[in-house]
C-alpha cells in the first residue's frame, strides 16, 4: 500500500469549507421538504379526490425516479426550456427538497392516521376548526410518533447530498475530487471526506435520540 495522507494536509482547510457548503443546501432542502411534505400529507388525507390524486401522483413520480435524474432535469432542462440560468445551489435545493417531500409526506400521512380517531372526533364535536385541530392537536401527536422515521430521512438526505458534485457544486464530495485531481491521489481525500460524512451522520443521529428522549420525557 502506498498511502500518504500528509499530501492532503495543505488542502484540509479547503475540504473543511465544504462542510458548511454542504450543510447549507441540506438544511434548506430539509425545511423545504418538510413544509411541502406536510402539505402533501394533508392532501392525501383530504376528502377531496382531486387533492388525493395530486398527492399520490406527486409521490409516485418523485419516489419512482432516481434523485440524480431529477437533479439533472432541473439543472439542465430549466435553462433549456425557460432561458433562466439556474445555479447549482438552487438546483440542489429544488431537487432534494422536492424529492424529500415525497418521502416526508408518506411518513407524516402515516403518523396522522396513527393518531387515535377519537382525538379528531372529539375536536370536531367541540367545534374546533380543521386548521387548528391539525396544528394544535393532531400534528404534534403525529410528530412524536414519526420522529425516528423523519430523522432517518434527513440522514439519508445528508448522505445523498454527495451527488450534487455531478453538477459542479463545491460540496464535500466535489472538493475531494478537486484535491484528488490536483495531487493525483484520490484515495486519501475520499477517505478523509468519508470520515466527515460519517461524523455528520453520527451528530444527526445523536441529535435525533436526544430530541426523541425529550419528547418521551414530556409525555
Amino acid at each position: 500500500m502506498n498511502l500518504d495522507f500528509s499530501q492532503i494536509v495543505p488542502y484540509i482547510p479547503f475540504i473543511l469549507e465544504g462542510i458548511w457548503v454542504t450543510l447549507q443546501f441540506v438544511i434548506i432542502s430539509i425545511i423545504f421538504g418538510f413544509i411541502l411534505g406536510t402539505a402533501l400529507a394533508l392532501c392525501k388525507i383530504s376528502k377531496m379526490k382531486a387533492l388525493n390524486w395530486f398527492g399520490d401522483a406527486y409521490t409516485s413520480i418523485f419516489r419512482g425516479t432516481p434523485l440524480i435524474l431529477q437533479l439533472m432535469i432541473i439543472y439542465f432542462a430549466i435553462p433549456q426550456l425557460t432561458g433562466y440560468d439556474i445555479s447549482p445551489f438552487l438546483s440542489a435545493i429544488l431537487a432534494f427538497g422536492l424529492n424529500s417531500s415525497a418521502y416526508v409526506s408518506e411518513i407524516i400521512r402515516a403518523g396522522i392516521q396513527a393518531v387515535d380517531k377519537g382525538q379528531t372526533e372529539a375536536a370536531q364535536a367541540l367545534g374546533v376548526p380543521y386548521r387548528l385541530m391539525m396544528k394544535d392537536i393532531i400534528l404534534p401527536q403525529a410528530l412524536k410518533n414519526i420522529l425516528p422515521a423523519l430523522m432517518n430521512e434527513f440522514i439519508t438526505l445528508t448522505k445523498e447530498s454527495a451527488i450534487v458534485s455531478t453538477i459542479g457544486y463545491l460540496d464535500l464530495m466535489r472538493r475531494a475530487q478537486v484535491v484528488g485531481a490536483d495531487i493525483y491521489r484520490n484515495f486519501e481525500p475520499l477517505i478523509f471526506v468519508g470520515v466527515i460524512y460519517w461524523l455528520l451522520v453520527m451528530v444527526l443521529t445523536i441529535i435525533g435520540k436526544v430530541v426523541e428522549r425529550r419528547l418521551k420525557f414530556s409525555d
